[in-house]
């Protein structure tokens, strides 16, 4: 009986580490990071010794001294006896709601001006055209000054309505004011109706769509929906003997008081961002419908489904998958953008860590440090919000 001998194992020497295939990548990869950290090291060192020698340390106490200046438009209390770090704060919130603003406007816009560019109206087509490759082909910056100028010009000063029934909203060169809720007792309740409601709202058009797909029998969703949504806070406002009340804007001397205002800066930014955004949607949107087969559309009208119940149940289900990708990049990049407006005044973080305060403090490395961060952890909030989504939306295949 022949009996087979075990092969040696091969002792391990240090030219496998390059020779050998099983060892290779990953030594490349270790001296490559390696080389990586060092370099950052002496990035950081580097930035060190320059600081030293001007006579500077690396530090955040400049967040706890008074900022000494005012912010025009803010979402929080503040005054300018409060420190950087509260006037970092305000303009972060500046930053958010322009970006959450724009991001609604420009997908509303972008979504009509897409289907739009696809209508069998010749006119309305043409019109569409203009508007994506006149807002696409122009620089940013110079529509935020244009529509910024065409604000201040259009729009009467306050003055211009002294004696005149001014309504809920006026809209003046100085901004828009708005009504402001006023919150008494009892307000809660409405809050916590609204909240129920809209929760019970989202279960019931989900149980919906789950016995849709199962039966084949539609129920009216809409309907259905905006009495579950409306009537559960209305009820608790009257119960709870209206707790809620608005307060108008008020001519007093020069200006108007009271309510809420948005600033000229505000609005101008918030429709430049929002414009020059939708435009790149609209050809997102676009090209996200080209992308169905034309032979799906002809099957539903087969079938009997009118071109709107054709258009949100075949069509745009199937091109959700090539439009929201790109999608996301409009997101961040609207986000991003909203950097230019110290263009117009609007005090946004860039303005105010990134501007007022790095000029007062000298702390350049260290309020730049802080605005990237705070885009950076924007950007990445987005970006998994809307890959959550697009994971929850895609079609799943075979």
């Amino acid at each position: 009986m022949t009996i087979a001998a075990e092969a040696p194992r091969e002792t391990f020497r240090i030219d496998m580490l390059w020779n050998d295939a099983r060892y290779r990548s990953t030594f490349i990869q270790t001296i490559a990071l390696m080389l990586v950290m060092l370099g950052f090291a002496w990035l950081f060192s580097n930035v060190a010794n320059n600081l030293a020698a001007l006579g500077k340390d690396f530090r955040f106490g400049f967040l706890w001294e008074t900022a000494s200046y005012d912010i025009n438009q803010r979402l929080i209390d503040y005054t300018s006896r409060d420190t950087h770090g509260r006037a970092a704060i305000v303009g972060i919130l500046n930053t958010l709601l322009i970006a959450v603003l724009g991001c609604i406007t420009a997908t509303i816009v972008g979504i009509l001006a897409g289907v739009a560019r696809l209508s069998k109206n010749w006119m309305l087509a043409k019109l569409m055209t203009i508007y994506v490759e006149g807002f696409r082909n122009v620089p940013l910056l110079i529509w935020i000054l244009m529509i910024a100028a065409a604000v201040n010009e259009t729009f009467p000063p306050p003055n211009a309505y002294r004696g005149l029934e001014t309504g809920a909203f006026v809209m003046t060169n100085r901004g828009l004011y708005a009504p402001r809720p006023l919150w008494e007792a009892g307000s809660s309740a409405v809050v916590v109706a609204a909240l129920l409601g809209l929760a019970a709202a989202w279960a019931v058009r989900h149980w919906a769509a789950a016995r849709q797909a199962a039966t084949g029998e539609q129920l009216p969703v809409g309907w259905i929906t905006l009495a579950i949504v409306v009537l559960p806070p209305l009820l608790a406002f009257l119960v709870m003997g209206r707790p809620i009340a608005l307060e108008y804007a008020e001519l007093r001397g020069f200006n108007f008081v009271g309510g809420i205002m948005m600033r000229d800066s505000l609005i101008a930014l918030w429709l430049a961002l929002s414009l020059y955004t939708g435009a790149f949607i609209a050809e997102i949107v676009r090209s996200g419908i080209q992308s169905v087969s034309h032979g799906q559309t002809e099957a539903a009208f087969a079938l009997g489904l009118r071109p709107n119940r054709t258009m949100n149940l075949v069509v745009l289900p199937q091109a959700l998958r090539v439009i929201i990708p790109p999608l996301i990049s409009q997101y961040l990049n609207l986000t991003k953008n909203s950097s230019l407006a110290i263009a117009v005044g609007y005090m946004d973080v860039t303005g105010t860590l990134g501007g007022i305060t790095l000029n007062q403090t000298g702390r350049e490395m260290e309020a730049i440090l802080l605005l990237m961060l705070f885009y950076l952890a924007a950007s990445l909030t987005i970006s998994g919000a809307m890959n959550w989504y697009n994971s929850r939306v895609k079609l799943v295949e075979r």
